[in-house]
């Protein structure tokens, strides 16, 4: 028997792409609102508690009306914004991040899908700072740049939409500078860091697709790891994972440069260690759509649901 899932926010950028994921599967029934009851207060909260599986496609505080709205308690939720990404009550849904995530995601209720910055981040870092390469105190900075598509509608129509008062024909440009992004918090949580990185994203004139770069200054840690121990520390962490994968050190070296887009349309991670033994410059290359997004989500969804985590995928 087919599960029955809402995407509560089907019609956002997330929302479209989780459906596209589903549509065609035998083992999902998607539910969807009426359009014309949209706004209608009543006939939503019945979705929300008729179903199996509920995904929270919305701005923040509607994510927290909607799961104030879900009373019948076998319904199991997936919030795909920062609104609950460091509440201890929820579950940080990054399956790859610790080796029994996947099972407390397979068995929890309340689910919170990883920010695409987060989810580069995090890969990078939590297994050098639990083998002690990386100091739970050490001052880290994160550059990164992003796909317009990553600031919703609104910065999509900064690039998009010439009628918008905020078109812009920048091809790049930085954002948040006064350090306060929301996915500081999340960063450093679920990287076991006493200190919060100091974040620098940008965005680029094209749709989907990340690069999140953190910069190693291996001779000044404490451990000073070479470039080869950083490496295999990461080999380690994702041996055998199907999504996220470790570059060999070979192909990093072959690189002459790496393509935002490239993992496009994917739910996968990749991880790049660059460098020599006094410097690492450690890069995570992802869809922010994708793993970063609504891939993440349908991830989350198949464990949740008991399916083969891949469906979809």
């Amino acid at each position: 028997m087919s599960s029955r899932v809402f995407i509560d926010g089907e019609a956002g950028t997330t929302g479209l792409q989780i459906r596209e994921r589903l549509e065609s599967r035998r083992d999902i029934e998607l539910i969807s609102i009426d359009p014309a009851k949209r706004k209608d207060a009543d006939e939503r909260k019945r979705l929300l508690n008729s179903v199996n599986a509920v995904i929270l496609c919305l701005p923040d505080d509607a994510a927290r009306e909607a799961v104030a709205l879900i009373e019948n308690d076998t319904v199991k939720v997936i919030d795909a914004s920062t609104a609950h990404r460091v509440d201890p009550v929820w579950t940080y849904g990054f399956p790859e991040m610790a080796k029994d995530q996947r099972a407390k995601i397979a068995a929890s209720k309340r689910v919170t899908n990883p920010g695409c910055y987060p989810t580069g981040f995090i890969a990078l870092v939590r297994p050098l700072v639990e083998a002690g390469l990386i100091p739970r105190d050490w001052p880290l900075s994160v550059n990164a740049v992003s796909g317009y598509s990553g600031g919703g509608k609104a910065m999509i129509a900064e690039f998009e939409d010439e009628n918008s008062p905020a078109f812009t024909r920048a091809p790049y440009r930085i954002y948040a500078m006064a350090q306060q992004h929301k996915h500081v918090p999340e960063m450093q949580t679920y990287a076991g860091l006493s200190r919060a990185p100091i974040f620098a994203p940008s965005v680029g004139r094209y749709r989907q697709g990340m690069i999140v770069e953190i910069p190693l200054p291996l001779a000044a840690l404490p451990a000073q790891p070479k470039l080869a121990d950083v490496h295999d520390t990461l080999m380690r962490a994702y041996a055998g994972e199907r999504f996220v994968t470790v570059a060999s050190l070979a192909e990093t070296a072959a690189l002459k440069t790496l393509d935002p887009e490239c993992l496009n349309g994917t739910n996968a991670l990749k991880l790049f260690v660059f460098g020599h033994d006094e410097q690492a410059r450690l890069v995570a290359l992802l869809d922010n759509l994708g793993k970063g997004a609504s891939g993440a989500a349908v991830q989350n969804l198949n464990l949740m649901l008991g399916l083969d985590e891949g469906a979809g995928l």
